[in-house]
């Protein structure tokens, strides 16, 4: 696999901005795709994204452009940083401009409603292109934290190692290290269950609940995770590593979680709209994700005790006490 000298990264979000600093700052040019005219100009006259990531400075070699076409012209790796659930109409669009044979990235962390697929999957479908050629990035990612160089850690899981070296290569820098795995399955479960979980512990934190009651979620909410990943076929140790318990720390943990953020409004008893004006007007990914993840654990008859009562408090109008007792109040059984 060639060394990648050119990235485009398509989404300029906190995330997609973060990452695009990440493989910049490791010596490589990156053109960043933005919806909007003012977001792109923004980043290649001041190099900042004042609406994701004020503050922080982009380096020079990170360029801007709302032309898809312009981004996508001669790169080697095509990262996809859109939300989860609007990945397959993005790239349906984007489909005709992809240069062939190149890696195609996703930094989502979602499982699609309705079909119940994967990021990967979805990316392979649309871009009708061999699962060897999708990789998938996970780990504690905040992005703020990130963009301020603070040091982090991360996985890139492809099926075709080659592709993940490189990418390896592409993300290392002095503050972010790299590494690589081949359970694409594990580490996009692990991506998409943690944000469910996040809510649960931000809806015990908004309950006033201790540091025991969210130690106790996000144990057993690994636990959960982690039995729908081997129904599923992934490795039980992936769980154990950056993108399972490495992930759902940092997000069930640190107040930049959108979906630990979200789940201490609800926790609060305020209505999903009004957590999701909070939020600035955007619904955390786990909101959506809890419906396709119970979806999917019913399929494989898993049980999902935590993601169920997450779903039934956003979309069913079951009260934050009512998701606790019921948790609580489960049939004794061995750990």
């Amino acid at each position: 696999m060639t060394a990648l000298a050119r990235v485009a990264v398509l989404g300029a979000g906190s995330w997609g901005t973060a990452f695009a600093k990440v493989v910049g700052d490791s010596g490589r040019d990156v053109v960043l795709w933005a919806r909007r005219p003012e977001v792109a100009t923004a980043v290649s006259e001041r190099r900042e994204n004042p609406d994701y990531l004020p503050g922080i400075r982009l380096p020079e070699t990170v360029s801007a452009t709302t032309n898809a076409a312009a981004a996508l012209s001669g790169v080697d790796a095509v990262v996809l940083a859109v939300p989860s659930q609007t990945l397959r109409g993005n790239l349906a669009d984007w489909k005709p401009l992809l240069p062939p044979g190149r890696t195609l990235v996703s930094l989502a962390k979602g499982v699609e409603l309705g079909t119940l697929k994967r990021m990967s999957e979805v990316i392979a479908e649309v871009a009708e292109v061999p699962s060897a050629q999708v990789a998938v990035v996970s780990g504690p990612n905040l992005a703020r934290e990130i963009a301020a160089g603070e040091p982090t850690a991360t996985v890139i899981a492809c099926s075709d190692h080659e592709r993940a070296l490189a990418l390896q290569a592409a993300t290392s820098n002095d503050y972010f290290r790299s590494y690589t795995n081949t359970d694409v399955v594990g580490c996009e479960l692990g991506g998409a269950g943690k944000n469910v979980i996040a809510l649960a512990v931000g809806i015990a934190a908004g309950m006033g609940l201790g540091d025991n009651s969210r130690a106790s979620l996000i144990t057993r909410g690994l636990a959960e995770t982690s039995r729908l990943g081997a129904a599923l076929g992934a490795d039980p140790l992936t769980f154990a590593g950056l993108a399972g318990l490495g992930d759902l720390v940092a997000t069930c943990s640190s107040p930049l979680s959108r979906n630990r953020t979200f789940g201490e409004h609800l926790g609060r008893g305020e209505s999903l709209a009004r957590a999701e004006a909070a939020n600035h007007g955007q619904v955390a990914e786990g909101v959506k994700s809890c419906l396709s993840i119970c979806e999917l654990g019913e399929r494989h008859g898993v049980e999902l005790p935590i993601a169920d009562a997450v779903r039934r408090v956003c979309h069913e109008g079951y009260s934050a006490r009512e998701m606790a007792k019921e948790l609580i109040s489960r049939a004794p059984k061995a750990e």
